[in-house]
């Protein structure tokens, strides 16, 4: 099971293995209260994608199509996630945007499934 879950929000018991897939890390927040078992900056967009894309819902299309064209050079990443679901049953991949339904988390969770 993969879920999608806000980083400032808290962590729980159901979020299972816990997956920041932001390149920057969150602003404010220390690594203590992120309660992280795995940041994978390398899987989050490229800078040029991440500024372009602005989480501006009318590129959302636009950008998930973008993102899949740069996790073609990241299979590896895809596949040490894919591998986590399997050993820890559960994992929570985290973002840091205010924008709940239009970001590189869902996105990613979307190429998963």
């Amino acid at each position: 099971m993969i879920k999608v879950k806000r980083i400032y929000e808290s962590s729980s018991p159901e979020d299972g293995f816990r997956i920041l897939v932001d390149r920057l890390w969150p602003r404010g927040l220390t690594k203590e209260k992120a309660d992280l078992d795995l940041w994978l900056k390398e899987i989050a967009p490229g800078n040029d994608l991440r500024k372009w894309y602005n989480h501006d819902p009318g590129k959302w299309e636009s950008f998930k199509e973008k993102y899949k064209n740069e996790l073609k050079n990241k299979k590896d990443l895809l596949r040490q996630i894919e591998k986590l679901e399997k050993e820890k049953g559960c994992i929570t991949l985290l973002y840091s945007s205010k924008e709940l339904k239009y970001n590189n988390a869902a996105a990613l969770k979307g190429f998963l499934s």
